[in-house]
């Protein structure tokens, strides 16, 4: 990896973009019952989506390669995600269904969440013709593996020009085999498990075996373990008390392509210091409800985070 030109990093994420509409509840419902929540808000979701939110809060200049659409639901994405100073390159623009929403269900007492969503089930994205040209002017590609053909014509791109590639593993998904060769970084969740793997030992080698130089994987509140060319070990995940666990794997992807980008040449220390800086902001995100309302208390709050400078 080479060092992000002088100036903000620039970062192109490529995945998937949701509406979100987020209730905090005292509990999930049961069959047929009602209730009131506590509180709503409704945003812009998606891990990609949210990543280069993320990534542009930290400092960054965020493009995102996604689907939208036209319909109403779709401006408001696409608004929510400018006002966050993120570049939307919309390849369903002329589609008039409405984008995925996400239907999510915050417990107010733990801060867990229930998420139900279509997704990127049924949308087929055929990369665009300028694809070579957003690669090559950006520092640092981050792909969440949703529309796959996509993100495999992205990550070859990035591989031909040099652009390091980072990989949000939530969970394995159909032709993610074929896209591991061309994964720089690969940071995933303990749900992420590939064929014949049960433990995060087995995760780590399995995408090592596959390609990827510098993995990890995340438990929530408990250490990241990673593993690099000459070794691995854990970093520790700053304590929190957790109102809201929604949407803290993309940000902790946002803020540790962010340090990437920045970094440049990585080695075992420059890996653990971007997970450390990546873990603090995830875990200060899930002490606020909601995944913008953690950036407003920032900027009230002050320069709270390590933004490292070329």
């Amino acid at each position: 990896m080479e060092p992000a030109a002088k100036g903000h990093p620039v970062g192109l994420f490529v995945g998937l973009s949701t509406l979100d509409v987020i209730q905090l509840v005292e509990h999930v419902p049961g069959s047929n019952e009602k209730l009131t929540a506590r509180e709503q808000t409704v945003a812009a979701g998606g891990p990609a989506a949210n990543a280069a939110a993320t990534f542009s809060h930290l400092g960054g200049a965020a493009g995102l390669l996604t689907a939208i659409g036209s319909h109403p639901l779709g401006h408001a994405v696409t608004a929510d995600l400018n006002r966050l100073g993120v570049t939307v390159t919309d390849l369903a623009a002329e589609s008039p269904d409405p984008p995925a929403v996400s239907s999510i269900l915050v417990t107010a007492s733990t801060g867990e969440r229930a998420v139900a969503s279509t997704n990127a089930t049924g949308v087929r994205l055929v990369p665009p013709d300028g694809l070579d040209a957003l690669v090559a002017a950006c520092d640092i590609v981050e792909l969440d593996g949703h529309h796959m053909e996509l993100a495999l014509a992205t990550a070859h791109a990035a591989r031909t020009v040099g652009r390091p590639t980072v990989l949000d593993g939530g969970s394995w998904k159909a032709g993610m085999q074929s896209l591991l060769p061309s994964i720089d970084v690969a940071v995933c969740s303990d749900d992420f498990h590939p064929p014949g793997t049960y433990t995060p030992a087995d995760t780590l080698k399995f995408l090592q075996k596959h390609g990827v130089a510098w993995t990890a994987v995340s438990r929530g509140g408990r250490s990241i373990v990673w593993a690099g060319p000459d070794g691995g070990g854990t970093v520790d995940v700053p304590p929190v008390r957790v109102a809201d666990t929604l949407g803290a794997g993309d940000v902790l992807h946002g803020a540790l392509t962010h340090h990437l980008a920045v970094q440049g040449h990585l080695t075992p220390q420059g890996f653990v210091e971007a997970l450390r800086g990546a873990a603090e902001v995830a875990s200060y995100a899930c002490a606020s409800f909601g995944t913008r309302a953690w950036m407003r208390r920032e900027e009230a709050e002050g320069a709270q985070f390590d933004r490292p400078s070329h």
